[in-house]
């Protein structure tokens, strides 16, 4: 019987000190902590920024999922860094992670050997943070990630119902850098060799940090943007949705403004983001000698679901200029999309041929949204002085260059490549970018749409209308239903001429800010129209830094300070959920008894027509 040869540990980022005397030392530079289990893939933030500390040139060491319950043996194993621990719950804010819409928790965790659920506390970031403080008080701790990135500032925190204040403030970090932050943890490093302190590194782009409000010198107050504080935050929610508005502008914008926000005696900084990378500097990255495997310690244990859905995908751009009020995309990765160079790409497939596992399925070539690849401003000086929060919405912007050619030249191209039977669209696409003004789809959309219809989908293409009512998605910044019934006619007839029998998996949302229970009523009779039994359907989960969120919190429009309609409540929230499920018996007689409560024969004629 053949023995399975040993895996080289040097090939991965070092997770154990035998494994770092293997690399050849014994003290590491810097010690990363994350949340998720050690997959060393490029689709895993963790990963990226230790391989960008390695290329640097600096010794890295990673802890995935520390225990944080018994005598923390593993926050000490590697002992004191020579320049900095840095913290990161992983590729989710902990709270998405653990729970549930309805606040219950969730029985598995996909960032886990086995979806087990359990290998990370609740604000993960924060507790992390705190034992590492702790133990080495006078060592940096540096956080990033979604959860640091979109809890910089005060937020509201749907878990425990209440506005929570910097997370800078609470972990005790030292330095926080948001969004993406390859390029700022770059410089970081070779400051902090240098002898920088942390403290001293508050000029550096895309960082968030804790400063004495009295040591803020006089001449710079002025040339900030200030923020209403945490405490008339908490006592305002004006005030908190006031500072969202301001946040959300800065944010979109390509040269923005210095923000500060005043907490007790201190001040959190939050210096404007570094210019988006280029093609040269995505490619670089990608470049990295990932292994795109999970660490040799999870060989004996369950797969990592969240791997697995990724193994044989491919990330072609990141960034997202579609502006939805509930999704925090942009304002982590940037509303620039920065796409990979062709060539990069079908790198990346040719390495996934060779894996001994595929068998010629290429599940994903896409980003945010797969359709937005290469796409940018006609003229950049136009977009450095632009302030909408979406490209496409309520318009698509006459500077925005909106061409399909170089995806459809791409997927040609890719599935050439020998070892390459199918290549599908896992990430979804916007189809309101296939149609001029006039509602008409485009030549490009015509052309990038049937090629996805007839050998890129996988038997079902998801999409995402959101909801069907005008007034709700007005608040969602969607586009109007009707575009959606064109592309599903569209869809239905490029399958009609193929001769195919695929399936258009709408997405929507009960329970957004402006949505009550008879625009649910409206979302069931219209589906009821399309012969939809709905799978793809989630009930509004607030998180940190959306618009939605604020809305839903303030029960305000930030930008006009007019009230919004908002379902707060658990029972509000599950009877706007049961609509989307009005084809199941006991769903269906309950809804039924509601609107004869309500005096509605009218939607009760249109739901039992």
């Amino acid at each position: 019987m053949q023995s399975t040869p040993k895996p080289d540990y040097t090939k991965w980022l070092p997770t154990t000190i035998k494994e770092t005397r293997l690399q050849g030392w014994e003290e590491a530079d810097v010690v990363l902590f994350s949340g998720d289990a050690y997959v060393d893939h490029p689709a895993f933030g963790a990963a990226v920024i230790g391989r960008i500390i390695e290329n640097e040139g600096f010794k890295i060491a990673i802890v995935p999922q520390p225990n944080w319950q018994d005598d923390l043996r593993d926050f000490k194993k590697f002992g004191r860094p020579n320049l900095f621990f840095a913290v990161t719950a992983g590729s989710m804010d902990s709270m998405v992670n653990h729970y549930t819409a309805a606040k219950r928790r969730r029985s598995d965790d996909a960032y886990t050997p086995g979806g087990k659920a359990g290998f990370r506390p609740d604000y993960t970031v924060t507790i992390y943070t705190q034992i590492l403080k702790k133990l080495y008080p006078e060592t940096p701790v540096i956080i990033g990630g979604i959860e640091a990135s979109m809890r910089r500032l005060t937020h509201y925190d749907y878990w425990s119902d209440k506005l929570k204040p910097s997370i800078m403030h609470e972990s005790g970090a030292d330095l926080l850098v948001y969004g993406m932050g390859e390029q700022t943890i770059r410089a970081i490093c070779r400051l902090m060799y240098k002898g920088v302190p942390t403290e001293n590194l508050a000029t550096l782009p895309q960082v968030a940090t804790l400063q004495n409000i009295n040591a803020i010198p006089a001449h710079k107050k002025t040339e900030y943007i200030w923020l209403h504080s945490h405490e008339t935050c908490v006592n305002s929610k004006k005030a908190f949705a006031a500072n969202f508005a301001q946040i959300e502008t800065e944010s979109n914008k390509i040269e923005s403004e210095r923000l500060i926000q005043p907490i007790e005696d201190k001040a959190v900084v939050v210096s404007p983001p570094d210019a988006p990378v280029d093609e040269k500097q995505m490619d670089a990255i990608w470049a990295l000698p990932f292994t795109r495997l999970p660490h040799p310690k999870y060989h004996k244990k369950p797969p990592i679901p969240a791997y697995e859905m990724i193994r044989h995908s491919v990330n072609s751009h990141r960034g997202c200029f579609g502006g939805c009020s509930f999704c925090a995309i942009s304002a982590h990765q940037g509303k620039q999309v920065v796409s990979r160079s062709p060539n990069s790409i079908l790198t990346e497939v040719k390495q996934i041929t060779n894996m001994p596992d595929f068998k010629g399925h290429i599940s994903d070539i896409g980003g945010p949204s797969a359709n937005m690849y290469k796409m940018q401003g006609k003229d950049l000086a136009i977009c450095k002085k632009c302030k909408r929060p979406s490209c496409i919405y309520p318009q698509v912007c006459k500077n925005l260059k909106m061409e399909h050619q170089p995806m459809v030249d791409l997927y040609r191209q890719a599935q050439q490549i020998p070892g390459v039977k199918k290549i599908t669209i896992g990430s979804g696409i916007r189809y309101d970018m296939l149609y001029d003004k006039k509602g008409e789809m485009t030549r490009d959309g015509k052309r990038y749409a049937s090629q996805v219809i007839k050998n890129h989908v996988s038997g079902r293409l998801k999409v995402a209308p959101e909801h069907s009512q005008p007034s709700v998605l007005k608040w969602m910044r969607k586009p109007n239903f009707g575009q959606f019934r064109k592309f599903q006619k569209y869809f239905a007839e490029e399958n009609r001429k193929a001769g195919l029998k695929q399936q258009l998996i709408p997405y929507f949302i009960s329970s957004h800010p402006g949505c009550d229970w008879q625009d649910m009523a409206e979302l069931a009779i219209e589906s009821k129209k399309q012969h939809f039994h709905l799978e793809q359907v989630q009930d509004f989960t607030p998180t940190p830094m959306t618009l939605a969120t604020v809305m839903f919190y303030t029960g305000l429009d930030p930008y006009t300070m007019k009230p919004v309609k908002v379902a707060r409540n658990m029972k509000d929230k599950k009877l706007q959920r049961s609509f989307f499920f009005w084809h199941k018996p006991n769903e269906r007689k309950q809804i039924l008894h509601f609107l004869k409560q309500q005096k509605r024969p009218d939607l009760i004629k249109k739901l039992n027509g």
